[in-house]
Parts: structure tokens; C-alpha cells; sequence
């Protein structure tokens, strides 16, 4: 079960009727905590309804107004889309455009945005649109609460952005909701999402000049996806150095490997926190300088292993903050300044920042499979797990040599590590120019996010692997030389499957470790960044 404390949201004050806390959604900040909190279920979300708050809204759709009564050119509202910006629109077809954008973007491919990836999409555009320089009516990001709390959520493909401008053909799943077109997912069920808003008794809105714009052209799909990636890279973080620990006793390495003043000596936060990590789960204090008799220095793959989690901890934290600003942001062209009546003309669209997070996020999450990968073959090997028996065969007797225990699993793990380390190419690199050569540069930021959850969710299934060839170690070390984590993970592993005694399928256990773990009940140990 997913604990709230989790996500240490600091913008909710209050509780709804079911005892959920809420999220307000105004001109204060919010976290990555927050949306994580909305999207998983924990909280529900509600629009500021403070009169300045308000206000400010209805500023920038009275400018917009104005604007258009006078004659002002405006991109995307008296002119056509992309390089179509010098084809003058006539003000009496500005609404009918607006339809229109959401319908010709409706052309994405790909698998479908899963519930918890869609919510943090909408949460995510929701947040920049309540910075209030986008020209949108208060309705509007109402409705996006509403939808949001009672899960009539868009069928989002996930293909079809190049990141600027913006996540035009994703988003417009989300504006083809609001008018009551497309699908949705409602109650476990997929719909026209016209049906599901008439069961709801909500009505279809209208979209005013620039409200499809405004909700299409910004980086929300990249910056939400960023927002699961940055989560369960967290968690991944803690549970590879837990592993480390368990990889330690079972081993029987030189625990000395993770003593502090190594690592005050080259104080990384991320790098120190992982050590410390480790340190706690072997209970290095309570033998801090005892004597070491086997080999006086481990493998790069244990001996190193702060040094590698610590990259992906240090990332996380660079990470948050480009995400958090993205969040902030108001993402999409034009703005408007209600203070000085102008409109700006501009590239806020653009995913840079994201898709440099995902980017980054990817090569160090998959720098951690690969880590574990390597523990794997030190616990196969019987020239280097120290006396355990190749493979991690615990059978006796005289069929013994007919079983061959985690030979497979081995294999496994290296082939998923080998499609992990694959997609860590950066995604920038391969911007392209597009549409007439107007987005002739392009972050390429979706595709960024997309192959980061890929890597994290190889990643978390070759944890999964070695964690369970670490309980394996366990049983054969008859729980020997075994601290704290190795005592605490074996037993909530054991709970749900039992040692391998004799050749037999593993898939089935890959994914009950996998279940147990991505519902938060595996005890990795806490996850307590000094930055965070």
C-alpha cells in the first residue's frame, strides 16, 4: 500500500468528505509530490477559488478580447497554425479554428497513457494554464478538476510529439474531452467520451480563440511522464543499494568498503546518502573496524556501488528542479500580459529542460541495472561468491547435477540490462525539422520520457531478478553473516515465494516481487535524500 507521508505534500490543507487531502491548484507552487499524490489516488485536486486567483484568469481572457475587437494579429487566433502564421483568419472563424486544431492533431499512435500517466498529464497542463497568461477561462480548468477527481480520464496515445511545439497531438486528446469528443476511461470501462459526459451531467464546452491553443502547446505530456520517472527512480535509488547490502553479507565482502569517512573524503550528497544507506542495512556501526579475513577489496560492482547509486540520487535532485520550474510554467505561445496589455510571441513550448532531465534520468537508471546485473553473475560464479554453489542450486542429492537453478535468471537479467543500456541514447540529438520547416529544431522531450519509463521498468524487473537470487544466497548461507535489510527482505520475499529447490518456472516470481514492490510493500528502507 502506497503511504501518503511518500509524497510529503506540502500544498494540502484541507480533506474532502472521503477524508482525502486536496490539492489546490492557484498561483502557488507545486511539487512533484503533488502530482504524484493526485495521480496515485491519494488526494483529490480543486481550483483556487480566491477572488485574486479568479481575477487574474479573467484578466488575460478580457485581453485576449480586446485584442481580437481591435484587430491585433495574433498567432493561432486571427492567423493559422505552425507555418501557416501568415494566413489571416477573419475574427467570425476563430471559434470554428480553435474545433478544428483539436481535430486535425487527433492522429496519435502508439499504446494508451495508463490512468495514473494521464492524470499527471492533465495535472500537469492544468498547473500552467492556471498561471493565467494563456487566455483561459476559469471553466475550463474546473472541468479539468472535475475530470480528474472523478476519472473520466483520455485515451492518450502516447506517439506523436516531437516536443515543440509542445505535445500538440497528445494534448489534444485532453481538449477533445472537454468538447466531448474521442474517448475516455470511466469506471474501468472505455467510452465515447460524449456518453461519459452526459452520465456525469456535464455538458461539452465550447472552446473560445485560443483555449484549444493554449491547452495544446506545452510540454505537459513530457513533464508529466517526467514526474512518474523522477518518482519510481527514487525508489529505485534505495532498492538497488538495499540489494547492495543484501549482495555484502551474502558474499561475505569486506564490509569496510562502506565506512563514512570514505565517503566524507568525496561528499557527493547523493553519493553520501547512498553509503549511508548501505552502511545502516549492514549495521556497519555496530562493528566498525572488526577485522576482515577474506579478500581485502570487492568487486567494482559492490565496492562501487555507492559511487554508482550515488549519480542516480545526485541526478534525481538536478532532475527535481528542472521539472518542478517546468510545472511552474506557463508553456505555450502566445502569452499574454494583462499587466501591460502585450502579447508575446515566443518559444516556451519548447521541452529542452524535460527532455535534458529524462535524458540524464535514463543513462544513470540504467548505469543501476547494470550494476545489479554484474551482482548477479558474482553470486553465479563459483570463483567469486565465496563457497556458494554455482548458479545458486540448493538441490541435494544425486539429481543435483540435472537442476541448474539461476542459470536462466542470469541470462534474463543480462538480456534486459542489454535493452536498458540500448535506450539510453539522448533523444535530443535526433531532433528533426518538421512541418514545412517551421519546427525545423525540436527537444524530442516525449520520446526522452517515454524511453526513461522503459529503463525504469526494465530496471525495477532486473532488481526483481537479483533480489531473488539474493534470498537464494540467503538459504544457502542458512541466514549466516546476514544483517539487518537481508533479514527484513528475505522475509517479506519467503511470504510470497518460496526457495528454489528444484528447476521449475521464475516468471511467475519475477512478478510477485514486482507486484510487492511497486505497491510499496518491499522493505527497501527509507528514502531520505539531504536535499530533498
Amino acid at each position: 500500500m502506497i503511504d501518503s507521508q511518500t509524497y510529503n505534500i506540502k500544498t494540502m490543507r484541507t480533506a474532502t468528505a472521503d477524508g482525502k487531502p486536496v490539492v489546490t491548484v492557484g498561483s502557488a507552487k507545486i511539487r512533484i509530490n503533488d502530482v504524484m499524490a493526485v495521480a496515485n489516488g491519494l488526494a483529490r485536486i480543486t481550483l483556487d477559488d480566491s477572488a485574486a486567483f479568479r481575477q487574474k484568469l479573467n484578466r488575460s481572457v478580457e485581453l485576449l478580447d480586446r485584442l481580437i475587437d481591435s484587430g491585433q494579429i495574433i498567432y493561432g487566433v486571427t492567423t493559422g497554425f505552425g507555418a501557416s502564421c501568415e494566413t489571416p483568419v477573419p475574427a467570425n472563424l476563430t471559434s470554428a479554428m480553435a474545433t478544428n486544431l483539436v481535430r486535425f492533431h487527433g492522429c496519435g499512435t502508439g499504446r494508451i497513457l495508463d490512468a495514473t500517466e494521464a492524470i499527471a498529464v492533465m495535472i500537469v497542463r492544468l498547473k500552467s494554464l492556471a498561471e493565467g497568461r494563456s487566455g483561459v477561462r476559469p471553466l475550463l480548468l474546473e472541468r479539468l478538476c472535475e475530470l480528474i477527481n472523478r476519472r473520466i480520464l483520455p485515451q492518450i496515445p502516447a506517439e506523436g510529439s516531437v516536443g515543440a511545439s509542445g505535445d500538440l497531438t497528445p494534448l489534444s486528446y485532453i481538449a477533445a474531452t472537454l468538447i466531448g469528443e474521442r474517448e475516455v476511461s470511466c469506471d474501468g470501462r472505455v467510452m465515447p467520451a460524449a456518453d461519459a459526459l452526459a452520465s456525469a451531467e456535464l455538458d461539452p464546452i465550447e472552446l473560445r480563440p485560443k483555449e484549444s491553443l493554449a491547452l495544446m502547446n506545452g510540454t505537459s505530456v513530457m513533464t508529466g511522464l517526467a514526474c512518474i520517472a523522477y518518482d519510481r527512480a527514487r525508489h529505485i535509488s534505495r532498492w538497488a543499494a538495499a540489494l547492495t547490502a543484501m549482495a555484502s553479507d551474502v558474499l561475505r565482502s569486506n564490509r569496510g568498503h562502506f565506512d563514512p569517512r570514505i565517503f566524507l573524503a568525496k561528499p557527493h550528497p547523493g553519493q553520501l546518502a547512498c553509503a549511508r544507506w548501505i552502511a545502516d542495512d549492514i549495521e556497519y556501526a555496530k562493528t566498525n573496524g572488526s577485522k576482515h579475513d577474506g579478500r581485502i577489496q570487492d568487486h567494482y560492482s559492490i565496492r562501487c556501488a555507492p559511487h554508482v547509486i550515488g549519480v542516480l540520487a545526485d541526478c534525481l535532485t538536478f532532475a527535481r528542479d528542472l521539472i518542478e520550474t517546468e510545472i511552474n510554467s506557463s508553456n505555450d505561445n502566445p502569452l499574454l500580459d494583462s499587466a501591460t496589455g502585450a502579447v508575446l510571441h515566443g518559444g516556451n513550448f519548447y521541452g529542452g529542460h524535460p527532455c535534458m532531465a529524462m535524458d540524464m534520468l535514463k543513462v544513470a537508471v540504467a548505469n543501476i541495472g547494470d550494476l545489479v546485473d554484474r551482482q548477479m553473475v558474482l553470486l553465479c560464479n563459483p570463483h567469486t561468491n565465496n563457497g556458494l554453489p554455482a548458479d545458486l542450486v540448493s538441490r541435494k542429492g544425486t539429481d543435483q547435477v540435472s537442476h541448474h537453478g539461476f542459470k536462466a535468471m542470469q541470462i534474463s537479467a543480462s538480456a534486459l540490462t542489454a535493452e536498458a543500456l540500448k535506450l539510453t541514447m539522448p533523444a535530443s540529438v535526433f531532433s528533426r525539422s518538421t512541418e514545412s520547416h517551421n519546427q525545423d529544431k525540436v527537444s524530442m522531450g516525449t520520446i526522452a520520457a517515454r524511453d526513461a519509463l522503459r529503463i525504469i521498468e526494465l530496471t525495477e524487473t532486473i532488481l526483481a531478478i537479483v533480489q531473488l537470487a539474493l534470498c537464494q544466497a540467503v538459504d544457502l548461507r542458512n541466514g549466516q553473516g546476514c544483517h539487518l535489510r537481508s533479514r527484513e527482505l528475505h522475509q517479506a520475499i519467503r511470504r510470497i515465494v518460496p526457495t528454489n529447490t528444484a528447476d521449475r518456472r521464475q516468471d511467475v516470481d519475477i512478478y510477485s516481487v514486482l507486484e510487492l514492490y511497486r505497491a510499496r510493500e518491499l522493505p527497501i528502507g527509507s528514502i531520505d535524500f539531504p536535499t530533498e
